[in-house]
């Protein structure tokens, strides 16, 4: 909502207080304050002029010589503006005058003739080109014949104006209006107010001989007054109706357009001026439209309508868009001489849907949408009325033409004083209480310290006794408010355990040179069921639609995070990036249903994509690709930097390459894999040789929550032992890892396999896998014999379970 503050004082006395001052008021008081705006810089020695004569320039065809009275004496001016005309009065700017931009007037030359002065325009005054009105945009500013030659242009063009943008909320609509935003004014300065007066001259014909009113939809229109006013002359509007309209971001059009705009703005109560000779019968009738009715509103656009919008007919086809736009059809015009005028009550859900489903807003549905005062619809319409007669020569009939099932009743509210300073911490008496309800123009009825506040139709946010409270305490002011030091225990704030290894998890990732994205958790039926981790798969999961999708792309809640990733991967290799380790910490949703009938369950899961080269090194001439390994080993630096025991085994996962694949398991239980995106997929989605990861967060975080967050140095040493079995080439070397592990508890402490080997004198079919065994005991120095006694079980059970022996 744009304020103009010349405007503004016509209801209330602002007295001295600088437009910056009185913004800062404003917003201490609970509405912000966005701007503080101008209308124009500071012009000097810019008065009206009278051109006496204006004759062609003796050496230019397009240039006129002017002379022009400017009250003191008269002055000789080139203009080349193509609507300068003998017997204007306009803007003139006197030598050493300074226009807006520190732009400067002097004597000069043009042609071989002088000139003293300038015939401005309203931009080269500091107007905004858009709020010009169209006959003056391409040339100079013709003013009024009852303006006085020699007098400063500056308050008759409102260019020492400021303005106020009020950034409303959606619960102070009271204030998309002058009226309101000087009750708030005159209740932060407390000062008296000053409304305009509706009174208006009727003539003796009756409205009703010319005009009746049927409203089927009553929901929707509970107040529909149709007023007719005989005998206008569509001209311009005076001056100082254009001067506010155009502070408050409105171009002037004609005298009746703009005064159903300024009472808009004045009143916060849309209008509408239908030619009452356009019409098709005597009759309005507001219904809901017909499905597939049309209707060409102002704009010259064709609108289809449904039973869901509310229009106003002519008693057979629609003439208006109700709240939001009137018909080409029945528009005022030059030749308009008889108006009938709208000053309805439409539901602000009727409004919305209307908006929502045409794409067309104005200032009316903005002020529909969010809700009108009752009790100011009829008054609007006179007012209009009462400005028709005064500035169109309009005579209006006797009586309103309307339909009225209007709710105007005020809302009671009880409140105690103690109540309030109990909520709000002070000590504010009764006396208090009453003064702020006097400033705020609130009816109330008191007992000692109990009130009954009859909150006015005009403030349709206050229902209940937070909202007087809030009142209170913004007229009280907020920055006056008392305020304590919290009372009771305080406790440092901290992230959970599952917060903390989520964000322990993102910093290992990024810390190994992985870059975390952030993808759609929606999908497409040509990857809802790609890379689905196994123990995922066994759960039979059924894919998940959304009833009303943005895309086909993304129509489905995803089952792995994988296909994204993929995707990202893709997308970046076809703009010749080649090096990309992506991740994501996501959620997938999981459902077992045919039919959905509730939520899908959300598993939380870390998913990782890499291409390209790992490390290079070019000095030494080193490079490495990404491979199995690389994914292996930043999975097993993860878990050991979450002190989790993980291991992995060989696996045939769907859309995996066969070979180079495995499952990750913590203590035996499998919580996602590892390994090469198959071949055919990675052709089919134009990748080059991708490995992804793909972990089940929730059990991390299970495993997780039963290790010690911290275990003690250790006070005693070491003993080191290593050993080499021979077994057979498929017996995964982790399984046998694991079982020295449970065999060597508690006694050992860490297992390592630090050599592989495969050749002569092994055997066919046959490796060697030595291991490193770290003992120790935290509370003694361990004996040779302990280690030995530890160490001679781990060589018979392991020999027995996989039929290996210690390579001698």
């Amino acid at each position: 909502m744009l304020v103009s503050l010349n405007w503004l004082k016509n209801y209330v006395d602002i007295g001295e207080i600088s437009p910056e001052q009185l913004a800062e008021k404003v917003t201490k008081s609970g509405i912000e304050v966005e701007s503080v705006e101008y209308v124009a810089e500071k012009s000097e020695n810019v008065v009206v002029g009278y051109v006496q004569s204006c004759e062609k320039h003796p050496n230019a065809d397009k240039l006129n010589l002017c002379q022009v009275d400017t009250g003191e004496e008269t002055l000789q001016i080139i203009c080349g503006a193509p609507n300068i005309a003998q017997g204007q009065k306009v803007a003139v700017a006197k030598p050493g005058a300074v226009l807006p931009g520190n732009f400067k007037i002097k004597k000069v030359k043009l042609r071989g003739v002088e000139s003293n002065g300038m015939i401005c325009s309203l931009q080269e005054l500091g107007i905004e080109e858009k709020y010009v009105p169209k006959e003056f945009a391409e040339g100079i500013f013709v003013f009024p014949e009852d303006v006085t030659v020699g007098e400063s242009v500056e308050p008759l063009l409102n260019l020492n104006d400021a303005v106020l943008e009020f950034e409303l909320t959606p619960n102070r609509a009271d204030c998309l209006s002058m009226l309101g935003v000087a009750y708030e004014v005159a209740a932060l300065l407390d000062q008296p107010l000053q409304l305009p007066s509706e009174e208006v001259e009727v003539t003796g014909e009756d409205a009703a001989d010319y005009i009746n009113v049927e409203v089927e939809a009553k929901d929707l229109n509970p107040y529909y007054g149709a007023f007719v006013i005989k005998d206008i002359e569509v001209k311009d509007s005076p001056l100082w109706m254009k001067n506010h309209l155009i502070a408050a971001g409105i171009r002037p059009i004609n005298n009746v357009v703009d005064i159903t705009n300024f009472v808009m703005l004045e009143y916060g109560q849309p209008l509408h001026a239908f030619d009452y000779d356009r019409l098709q019968s005597e009759s309005i009738v507001v219904r809901r439209a017909k499905d597939g009715e049309t209707l060409v509103t102002l704009d010259e656009q064709k609108r289809t309508l449904s039973e869901q919008h509310l229009v106003i007919t002519d008693g057979n086809k629609p003439v208006a868009l109700a709240g939001v736009m009137g018909g080409l059809d029945t528009e005022v015009h030059e030749q308009t001489k008889t108006v009938l005028l709208e000053a309805a009550y439409f539901e602000s859900s009727a409004v919305r849907k209307a908006v929502k489903d045409t794409g067309l807003r104005s200032e009316s549905s903005t002020r529909f949408e969010k809700g009108i005062d009752p009790k100011r619809v009829r008054e609007a319409g006179q007012r209009a009325c009462q400005l028709l007669t005064q500035y169109a020569g309009g005579k209006v009939l006797a009586n309103v033409v309307e339909f009225d099932q209007i709710d105007r009743t005020e809302k009671k509210i009880n409140l105690v004083t103690s109540e309030v300073n109990k909520r709000l911490g002070t000590e504010i008496t009764a006396e208090d209480i009453a003064d702020i309800f006097r400033k705020l123009r609130f009816h109330f009825e008191q007992d000692h310290e109990e009130f009954i506040v009859f909150a006015p139709t005009r403030r349709g946010d206050i229902t209940i006794f937070e909202d007087l409270l809030e009142e209170i305490a913004r007229v009280y002011g907020y920055d006056t408010l008392p305020f304590t030091l919290p009372e009771g225990e305080a406790h440092a704030g901290a992230l959970t355990e599952t917060q903390q290894l989520k964000r322990d998890v993102k910093r290992y990732l990024q810390s190994a040179g992985l870059m975390e994205t952030i993808t759609y958790s929606l999908t497409s039926s040509a990857k809802i069921s790609q890379l689905i981790s196994p123990e995922i798969q066994t759960l039979d999961p059924k894919a998940v639609a959304l009833s009303m999708p943005m895309s086909e792309d993304h129509k489905y809640l995803r089952l792995s995070l994988l296909p994204e990733l993929l995707s990202t991967i893709s997308y970046n290799q076809a703009r010749n990036q080649t090096d990309l380790f992506y991740f994501e910490l996501g959620k997938i949703f999981v459902s077992q249903e045919e039919m959905i009938t509730s939520q899908p369950s959300e598993q939380l899961r870390v998913s990782g994509a890499l291409s390209g080269k790992w490390m290079e090194h070019p000095w030494q001439q080193e490079k490495k690709e990404v491979d199995f390994y690389v994914v292996k080993g930043i999975m097993e630096g993860l878990f050991d930097y979450l002190k989790l025991p993980v291991s992995f085994k060989k696996g045939t996962i769907p859309q995996m390459h066969p070979g180079r694949s495995a499952v990750i398991l913590i203590n035996d239980k499998e919580v996602g894999f590892i390994g090469q995106v198959h071949p055919s997929l990675q052709k089919e989605t134009g990748l080059k040789d991708t490995y992804v990861f793909d972990v089940n967060m929730e059990e991390v975080i299970a495993e997780h929550s039963a290790v010690p967050s911290y275990s003690q140095i250790p006070k005693y040493p070491s003993i080191s032992r290593d050993i080499a079995f021979i077994m057979d080439k498929q017996i995964p070397a982790g399984d046998v890892k694991q079982t020295i592990v449970e065999l060597g508890a508690p006694l050992v402490k860490q297992v390592d396999i630090f050599d592989v080997y495969q050749g002569e004198n092994i055997g066919e079919n046959k490796k060697s896998v030595a291991y490193s065994l770290v003992y120790q005991h935290p509370d003694k120095t361990l004996t040779d014999e302990e280690v030995e006694e530890s160490y001679t079980n781990i060589l018979h059970n392991v020999n027995e379970k996989y039929d290996a022996y210690v390579r001698s």
